[in-house]
């Protein structure tokens, strides 16, 4: 290719579509993530009905709480499938931006709080997408967390949480998934946008993560293309863009150039080689999307055992989202489904009892008449709205919904809540005086069949929160630095996001990280670790104590007593969604690589495994934890040169510094010296100074040269 090809591959031939150069065709790339939403022709580029038919999957939200990385690579499959179908190369998603915040627009499509969970479900996601070699684009990359002037706002994150927390899922996808490509957010870090960000696009990204794959803009994210391509940047999308075009050519070209063209042709190339005719079964694909519903549903509560359903119960099922789902959120991601179910169809064809429904928000009195009647009322409750391009303004119900709920719940004593939301809502102090309440999210084009199931006990429940729900959102962490101000958002929480937070604080909160309720009830046995190859073992037996079959998340937190840095009290580590049938006993076995037990040193610029006592707990949630066990790691060198700047503590807690430093003060052998290592109170008062300040107190033999040589024989 000459230059000007190369400077027109590099960015697109029109909104969906690379440019055909130089004798390579053009390919598609088009939204997801829950879905295909491929734009018809002539169509506007987000109206719903302005795309092909495609299956509607459950949102991250929702997919999220199911903790089940087989589950979700069958959606990417399907997803592979239908992409395929309709001639798309490269699938738009998923979305892996942690919920920083509950108010996040964008929350419904981003997976969890968490970046193991995040990541394990992402890493399979891929794997299943483009196994049917349709390419995946990681998003938003990165600290792409809010809506709020999110073309233009700076997250200013310090090193260590941005490694730790906002990086690490989409380390792990890439070094594990290896997604055909990766998306820029709009977002700047730290001042400077994402778009052509040098050590976050090449530096990170490629020569420490090792990614060879394309590096694509957000739909207009790009300010300067020539800085773009210079900082690592394949691909700008939408196009055309002639005079982005023009300005690449007149640089009379770079290296950086070359590789992009080359990066996007290889790319060309792999998805021309996989086109062909496709089909794919709707009707499976509806089945796979029920299914899915049904495992990411949260049984919140459950007193008195309301749920399940009896089959011939009176159920009075009020609130028109029971006959209007709320089933996706809004902006690039909605999909026009292939059907749509309601929760009222198809709990009216699976009752065996009589069923009656009232709309609810605007006519609370025939609502409560009904309820009074029937032997269980079921109540739907929701936002109105979440979409990408906002932040939300409220986590509270509608006013109408709380007040159908409190008086449906002051009617009948047995009251089912089930919510619709594609964010958590506050709970309290409503869901006090209601028996049980379900979480269902926004659940996709099946989302009324899955709740119908679940309601009626067709389907255990064995969905878990992958966010926390306050109690207050006041008592969030992130709630002083939301969203920002003049340009920039804080994120001074640091690396106590989400539950690492309130856990720390030991906070009370409505609903804790990994929490839900089943239909069975399991019981722990002790816990046992071990050191093995590669990171460490942690075995434990659950039994099945009930009378269902049903599903149990098994949860591996892990804390740092005693750390050189700042850690939350318990991590996630590992996770298993094992299946165990009624009075039966699983044997569960999981895995805790030392990389993730590793935090990142912004001193020594790497990761480190810090030596000594290590905890490790077993649970259900990160607040009901019924094993541990702890282990002792020999950890990573972490020594730290010393420096001039290095305190007088710091040089006597190291080694080789004590004895260099003791052997210059003896040498010195006056009363200030000789007194200052030997008086514990004089020590104390002197040792947060740098080395380089004591010259003041005990003359030259600790400046200039003298200094100089003590630094070096501290630092073999």
């Amino acid at each position: 290719m000459d230059l000007e090809e190369k400077a027109a591959l590099t960015s697109g031939e029109s909104f969906w579509r690379t440019k055909a150069v130089a004798g390579l065709p053009d390919v598609m790339l088009t939204d997801g993530p829950h879905g295909v939403r491929k734009q018809l022709a002539g169509a506007d580029h987000l109206g719903i009905l302005a795309s092909e038919a495609s299956t509607c999957f459950p949102p991250a939200v929702a997919l999220g709480s199911t903790w089940d990385p087989a589950l979700a690579r069958r959606v990417g499959e399907a997803l592979g499938d239908e992409s395929r179908a309709m001639d798309v190369s490269v699938l738009l998603g998923p979305g892996i931006n942690l919920k920083r915040h509950p108010l996040g627009g964008r929350n419904f499509e981003y997976l969890s709080e968490d970046p193991l969970l995040t990541g394990v479900l992402a890493v399979e996601w891929v794997r299943g997408l483009q196994s049917r070699e349709v390419g995946a684009s990681l998003k938003h990359f990165a600290i792409n967390s809010q809506e709020t002037d999110r073309m233009r706002v700076s997250a200013d994150v310090d090193e260590r949480t941005l490694r730790e927390l906002y990086l690490r899922a989409f380390q792990r996808v890439v070094q594990q998934a290896r997604p055909w490509t990766v998306m820029c957010s709009y977002n700047r870090i730290n001042g400077v946008h994402a778009s052509q960000h040098p050590w976050l696009l090449t530096e990170v990204l490629r020569d420490e993560w090792g990614y060879e794959g394309v590096v694509v803009s957000d739909w207009g994210a790009v300010v300067d293309r020539v800085a773009a391509v210079r900082a690592g940047l394949d691909l700008t999308m939408p196009g055309p863009d002639p005079a982005g075009d023009r300005a690449l050519v007149a640089t009379g070209g770079s290296p950086e150039l070359d590789a992009a063209a080359a990066r996007v042709a290889a790319l060309v190339r792999r998805a021309a080689a996989a086109r062909g005719s496709y089909s794919y079964d709707a009707d499976a694909h509806h089945a796979l999307a029920r299914e899915v519903a049904g495992r990411g549903i949260v049984l919140l509560k459950n007193d008195g055992g309301v749920l399940p359903l009896a089959p011939d119960a009176s159920i009075a099922v009020v609130g028109e989202q029971a006959r209007t789902p709320r089933y996706q959120g809004g902006g690039s991601s909605q999909i026009n489904p292939t059907r749509l179910d309601t929760a009222l169809a198809e709990i009216t064809a699976l009752a065996g009892g009589p069923v009656t429904f009232a709309p609810g928000y605007d006519d609370i009195e025939a609502a409560v008449a009904l309820a009074r009647e029937a032997s269980v009322a079921v109540v739907f409750a929701g936002t109105e709205r979440e979409t990408e391009g906002a932040d939300r303004e409220s986590w509270d119900l509608p006013a109408a919904h709380v007040e159908l709920i409190t008086r449906v719940a002051a009617a009948n004593p047995r009251t089912v809540v089930v919510l619709s939301n594609g964010a958590v809502v506050r709970t309290t102090p409503w869901d006090a005086a209601v028996p049980a309440l379900v979480e269902g999210w926004l659940l996709g084009q099946a989302g009324g069949g899955a709740i119908a199931d679940v309601l009626f006990g067709r389907v255990n429940p064995s969905g878990r929160l992958a966010e926390t729900i306050p109690l207050r959102l006041s008592d969030h962490p992130a709630f002083l630095d939301w969203p920002g101000e003049q340009g920039h958002v804080r994120y001074g929480e640091g690396v106590h996001v989400g539950y690492r937070a309130f856990d720390a604080r030991e906070q009370a909160v409505a609903y804790p990280f990994g929490f839900g309720l089943s239909y069975t009830t399991f019981s722990y046995g002790p816990a046992s670790v071990a050191v093995v190859d590669g990171g460490v073992s942690v075995r434990i037996t659950v039994t099945n104590t009930g009378s269902r079959d049903g599903r149990e998340v098994v949860q591996v937190y892990c804390g740092k007593p005693a750390s050189r840095v700042r850690r939350a009290p318990r991590e996630l580590r590992a996770f298993e969604n094992v299946f165990i049938a009624a009075g039966t006993a699983a044997e569960v076995s999981l895995f805790v690589p030392f990389e993730d037990l590793a935090y990142w040193d912004v001193d020594l610029g790497r990761w480190v495994v810090e030596p000594g006592d290590y905890s490790f707990s077993v649970g259900s949630s990160s607040r009901d934890l019924h094993a541990s066990a702890s282990l002792v790691l020999d950890g990573d060198d972490e020594r730290r040169p010393l420096t001039p700047e290095s305190t007088l503590g710091e040089w006597f807690a190291d080694p080789q510094g004590a004895a260099v430093l003791g052997e210059a003060f003896a040498a010195i052998a006056t009363e200030s010296g000789g007194g200052l290592v030997a008086d514990p109170e004089m020590f104390a008062l002197m040792a947060s100074l740098p080395l380089s300040r004591l010259a003041a107190f005990m003359g030259e033999r600790l400046a200039g040269d003298n200094l100089a040589k003590l630094v070096e024989a501290a630092n073999p």
